[in-house]
């Protein structure tokens, strides 16, 4: 684990403090397994609490258990210590098994985005309408909302070509992925994340209009390229991903020539900021840039 960003989130859990660490290289967050505990069963003994449902969850053949890691974490004392944690999905499945009033929430919550995605099987336009909505409440504009919708189906197009040229892997997409971005913006799409202050949160959920234009213009170029010329292979994927971003970087170059201003934006729209390691919630005024 790399670039680890030790911090502490207090407005969880009716202002509990539980520790985290960020990992920024598997843009995942880790938490506290016994500052959880704490927060949802007030015990005044919750590192026992934990150990006794730890041997309980063990003994019942949970693979929850095989999802802890140990990593250190700043006690009490000051001192780092080695600590339980889970990530988000463990700490979802750590709070089903929590007899507490206080994660009823959260079971409620599970329950009902089961039965939506269960609903979305059977009508997938839910799903859309349901992204179109979300975005909406985000304060994105219908034109966005068309162009990101219109992005990710140009996306799926191209990985779609991808697999049919031999690419399979996780990370040879995101290599691909970071070719085009590189071709056209000079950034990987960690950088472009740090240039605009995010971790976890979606890059192109924070992109302005000619972003979203120029990596669209990136991967459907990326795609067409393969298409005629069928390259097999990283190796050769690669060489048409960085052509593909030369074509968007053309249209950046020429945007910039004509607007006088940069095609490349550190703004997010985001309603909150990383600050001095830990996330402050700060409202902003007025509409999202970009939008």
């Amino acid at each position: 684990m790399t670039d680890n960003k030790l911090e502490t989130i207090s407005n969880l859990f009716e202002n509990k403090e539980i520790r985290s660490i960020w990992d920024s290289e598997k843009e995942e967050y880790y938490f506290s397994v016994v500052d959880v505990i704490s927060a949802l069963t007030d015990s005044e003994r919750p590192r026992k609490y934990w150990n006794d449902l730890k041997k309980q969850l063990e003994k019942e053949g949970s693979q929850l258990s095989e999802k802890i890691g140990q990593l250190k974490m700043k006690a009490r004392d000051g001192k780092l210590r080695e600590t339980d944690t889970l990530d988000t999905n463990g700490i979802l499945r750590l709070i089903e098994s929590v007899p507490s009033p206080k994660a009823e929430p959260f079971k409620i919550w599970l329950a009902t985005l089961g039965k939506e995605r269960i609903d979305e099987v059977f009508d997938p336009e839910i799903a859309v309408n349901r992204a179109i909505d979300y975005y909406r409440n985000k304060g994105y504009s219908d034109k966005w909302i068309s162009e990101r919708l219109n992005g990710i189906l140009n996306r799926k197009k191209l990985t779609d070509t991808w697999k049919e040229n031999g690419i399979n892997k996780n990370y040879e997409y995101a290599l691909l992925t970071n070719e085009i971005y590189k071709g056209w913006s000079g950034m990987k799409a960690s950088e472009y994340k740090e240039l605009k202050g995010l971790r976890k949160e979606s890059l192109r959920d924070n992109m302005t209009d000619i972003e979203i234009a120029l990596t669209n213009i990136g991967e459907i170029a990326t795609r067409d390229i393969a298409r005629e010329e069928h390259p097999q292979g990283l190796k050769e994927n690669l060489n048409v991903a960085k052509r593909g971003g030369g074509v968007a970087k053309g249209a950046k170059d020429l945007y910039e020539k004509e607007t006088k201003k940069s095609a490349i934006s550190k703004s997010n729209s985001l309603n909150y900021k990383y600050i001095d390691e830990v996330k402050q919630i700060e409202n902003k005024e007025g509409e999202i840039s970009g939008k």
